[in-house]
C-alpha cells in the first residue's frame, strides 16, 4: 500500500467511526462510497470490506459508552432488542450479501443512491413539504 492509500483509509476510517458514534451510521453511509469514490473499489468489494469494517469489535467502545450513559440517564438500552436485532441482522446480511452479489454493480450503486436519498428526504422531513406541495397543486 502506498502512503497515500494509507493516510487515504485511516481518514475514511475517522470520518466513518466519528460519524458512527455521533449519530449511528458509517459503514454505508460513509465507508461505501468513500471506498468507491477514492480508492475505486467496486460497489461488491466496498459493501463486502464494510460489512468486514463493522464485524469487527471497533464499534465495542462507542456501543458501551452509549450503554452507560443511557442507564445513567433513565433510558437504558434493552439488550433483548439488541440480541434480536444482532440475529435478524445476521441473517438478512448473509441473503442481502447472496442477492447483492446477483445483481450488475451499476445497478447495485443506483440502489443504494435511491435509498441513501430517500432516507436523507425522511431525515430532513422533506416529505412531508413534498406531500403539502403536491396537495395544493
Amino acid at each position: 500500500m502506498t502512503t497515500q492509500i494509507i493516510i487515504t483509509v485511516l481518514l475514511i476510517g475517522l470520518s466513518a467511526g466519528i460519524l458512527s458514534g455521533l449519530v449511528g451510521v458509517g459503514g454505508g453511509i460513509v465507508m461505501v462510497p468513500a471506498l468507491v469514490f477514492f480508492l475505486h473499489y467496486t460497489q461488491h468489494q466496498a459493501q463486502g470490506t464494510s460489512l468486514a469494517v463493522i464485524t469487527l469489535p471497533v464499534v465495542i467502545v462507542a456501543s458501551l459508552y452509549y450503554y452507560h450513559q443511557c442507564q445513567k440517564i433513565g433510558t437504558p438500552i434493552d439488550l433483548r432488542v439488541v440480541g434480536l436485532l444482532a440475529i435478524t441482522f445476521v441473517v438478512g446480511g448473509y441473503f442481502g450479501s447472496k442477492l447483492a452479489l446477483s445483481i450488475d454493480q451499476n445497478m447495485l450503486k443506483k440502489i443504494f443512491g435511491v435509498i441513501l436519498f430517500y432516507t436523507a428526504i425522511k431525515m430532513m422531513g422533506w416529505d412531508k413539504v413534498f406531500m403539502k406541495f403536491l396537495r395544493s397543486l
